[in-house]
C-alpha cells in the first residue's frame, strides 16, 4: 500500500460525499495504490451510514467505527494505527482544509527529503476571541513547557511510514496531538495553506481550557516546580514579616492594628493552598489514568470489502 488517507468523522454528513470525491481524485494523481480510512468518532448524525455506502461501491474505503465519541485527537491516532501506507495523509473531513493540497505536499516531501510536511494557516480563522486565545495558547505553552510549537498549525499533514510508526509509539491515554507531532522529531517542513470556515467549531471555551490544562500537564512539570518556589517565596516573606512584628513589639508602644491584613492573608494563603492541592490533584489524576492502561479508543466494527 503506497498511500493512506486518514480522516475522522464527527457531524460530517454534509461534507462526506464531496470529501470522498475530491480525495479520490487527488489520490489517483499521487499513487495508484491508496486507501481511504474514515474513523467515525461517535458522530450523532448519519455520517456512519453515508460512509458505509462508500465502502459498498469502493474497495479502497475502510470505515473504522468507534464504540462512542472519544475525541478528535484519539480518533486520529486510531486512524493512523489502521493506516498501512508508506505515506500517510491526515486531514479533517469538513473540507476546511482542501484535499488537493496532497499533491503539493508530496512534491515538497520528495524535493526536500523530509519525513513530514504539515499545514500552517496564513491567518487563524474565527472571531477576535478565537484568534486572541489561540495566540496566547502557544505563548503560554512555550513558557510553561519550553516547547515552541509551530503556530496556527492545522490537522493536514503528509507523513512517512517511519514517522507514523514512531508517533504511534506514544502510549499515553491523554492525547495532545500537536505536542506529540512536535516531540516525535524527524525532519518536518511547514507549508502555508488557506483554511476555510465551512462549519462552526465544536471546541467550546470549556473544551479549550481543558485542552490547555491537558497539554501543559502532559508535557511539563513546571506547575509542580512553581508550587515549590512560590511556597519558598511566601515562607521568606512571612519570616521577614515576623521579624518586623517582633521589632515592633519590643521597641514601639503603639498597639498594632491588623485584623484586615490578617483576614486577607488567611484568605490568600487558603486559596493558594487549595489551588496548589488542585494542581497536584491534576497530576495524580494523570498518573491514575495512565496506571489503569485502558485503551484510548474502542473499535466497535471495521467496514471494508476486503480485510487482511
Amino acid at each position: 500500500m503506497k498511500l493512506s488517507i486518514v480522516a475522522t468523522l464527527y457531524q460530517s454528513a454534509p461534507y462526506i460525499n464531496e470529501f470522498y470525491e475530491r480525495v479520490t481524485s487527488v489520490a489517483k494523481k499521487v499513487s495508484d495504490e491508496y486507501e481511504i480510512i474514515l474513523v467515525n468518532d461517535g458522530s450523532p448524525d448519519n455520517s456512519l451510514d453515508l460512509a458505509i455506502k462508500l465502502v459498498e461501491h469502493d474497495d479502497k474505503v475502510v470505515v473504522v467505527d468507534l464504540s462512542r465519541n472519544f475525541g478528535h485527537h484519539k480518533a486520529m491516532m486510531t486512524g493512523l494505527a489502521h493506516a498501512k501506507g508508506e505515506l500517510v495523509f491526515l486531514l479533517d473531513s469538513d473540507l476546511e482544509e482542501e484535499p488537493e493540497w496532497l499533491e503539493a505536499f508530496a512534491e515538497q516531501m520528495e524535493r526536500e527529503a523530509c519525513d513530514v510536511v504539515y499545514g500552517v494557516q496564513e491567518s487563524r480563522k474565527g472571531n477576535w476571541f478565537e484568534r486572541w486565545s489561540g495566540n496566547w495558547f502557544y505563548r503560554f505553552f512555550k513558557i510553561l513547557t519550553g516547547f515552541e510549537l509551530p503556530e496556527n498549525i492545522v490537522t493536514m499533514r503528509l507523513m512517512s511510514r517511519r514517522y507514523v510508526d514512531a508517533l504511534l509509539g506514544h502510549k499515553e491515554r491523554e492525547v495532545f496531538m500537536a505536542g506529540l507531532w512536535h516531540i516525535t522529531g524527524f525532519e518536518q517542513r511547514a507549508r502555508t495553506i488557506v483554511k476555510h470556515n465551512t462549519s462552526e467549531t465544536t471546541y467550546t471555551l470549556r473544551r479549550k481550557l481543558s485542552l490547555f490544562v491537558n497539554s501543559v500537564t502532559s508535557f511539563s512539570n513546571a506547575p509542580l516546580v512553581s508550587i515549590f518556589y512560590i511556597g519558598v517565596s511566601i515562607s521568606l516573606f512571612a519570616s521577614i514579616y515576623i521579624g518586623y512584628l517582633i521589632v515592633h513589639w519590643l521597641f514601639l508602644t503603639q498597639p498594632l492594628s491588623g485584623w484586615t491584613s490578617v483576614m486577607a492573608s488567611i484568605w490568600l494563603l487558603g486559596g493558594m493552598i487549595i489551588s496548589f492541592i488542585g494542581v497536584v490533584g491534576i497530576y495524580l489524576s494523570k498518573i491514575f489514568s495512565e496506571a489503569k492502561q485502558r485503551p484510548y479508543t474502542i473499535v466497535r466494527q471495521i467496514y471494508a470489502q476486503q480485510q487482511d
